[in-house]
């Protein structure tokens, strides 16, 4: 089997180089903090290095699970000496379309290829091996990835070119902040109607109104619990970028800028680590 180097042990990370290990393959991994990749390769029977470029020395494929895009550029530029010709990248962090296509273009200077391939799925589907992954980058470095990528995922699809993951990515975000806003407010109507949340969740759930919000987290938020997912940290870094690049494209994204703004409010109190269904906190569903 291929030898792998997996850079960042997030709640992501940690159970995506565990997969690897799982199906095979041999795995060395790096952590900002050395004591988490330690314990990884405790945990695995992996191999634990103490920089970037020593964990993907002789690796054929390199998997990045970072934090943004300046997280991905410093570990990118420890790493890069040490890249060979041949040698696959797969950058699972959700960044930036332009930091992707810079990456690309210096990976193929070197004879290697960059596949930018952020991932949707949350804690659960990385510990299960569930993600959805959206990959942007020539078709042959794809093809030669799916088969380690498939250790952690269940859907892998190529998008289109360099930064084609990404921008997918984004679609995604934009796309669930405007139904966990939606699904918030919704509730909170039903809420101040006086109606019993559960039944009317019954009687709309299996119509034009269900959405996997709706099915997996109505529950969690009528009880006032926002710990079951993405972050609301992450989840504004994320709308971020779509947001600069739409002010690039030329999109339009009124719903996006608002829910974004509603987040910054749960920031403020003192939710960043509360998961994306906390929208309805503003409403007056505070955590219990």
């Amino acid at each position: 089997m291929a030898r792998v180097a997996f850079l960042g042990l997030g709640v992501m990370g940690y159970p995506m180089a565990g997969h690897l290990v799982k199906a095979g393959y041999e795995v060395t991994v790096w952590n900002r903090t050395g004591a988490k990749a330690e314990a990884w390769a405790k945990e695995y029977d992996g191999h634990a290095s103490a920089t970037p470029a020593d964990a993907v020395s002789g690796a054929e494929f390199i998997l990045l699970c970072l934090g943004d895009d300046p997280d991905v550029l410093a570990v990118y530029d420890a790493l890069e000496p040490r890249i060979g010709e041949g040698t696959i990248i797969v950058d699972h962090t959700t960044a930036s379309a332009g930091l992707a296509r810079s990456l690309y273009s210096r990976a193929s200077e070197k004879g290697a290829a960059f596949v930018d391939a952020p991932i949707s799925g949350g804690q659960a589907g990385a510990e299960n091996g569930q993600l959805t992954i959206m990959c942007g980058g020539d078709a042959s470095a794809f093809e030669k990835a799916e088969p380690v990528m498939q250790a952690y995922g269940k859907r892998m699809t190529l998008i289109g070119g360099s930064g084609a993951g990404q921008l997918a990515k984004s679609v995604n975000q934009i796309c669930i902040a405007g139904i966990v806003q939606g699904l918030a407010e919704g509730m909170h109507f039903a809420d101040e109607a006086g109606l019993d949340v559960a039944k009317v969740i019954e009687a709309i759930s299996g119509g034009a109104a269900q959405s996997w919000q709706m099915e997996n987290r109505w529950e969690t938020m009528r009880d006032g619990h926002y710990e079951h997912g993405f972050a609301v940290d992450w989840m504004r870094k994320d709308l971020r970028i779509a947001l600069d690049t739409a002010r690039e494209n030329g999109a339009s994204l009124p719903v996006t800028a608002m829910v974004d703004q509603y987040y910054a409010d749960i920031q403020a109190m003192g939710g960043q680590r509360w998961d994306t269904s906390s929208l309805l906190a503003r409403m007056g569903r505070k955590p219990n």
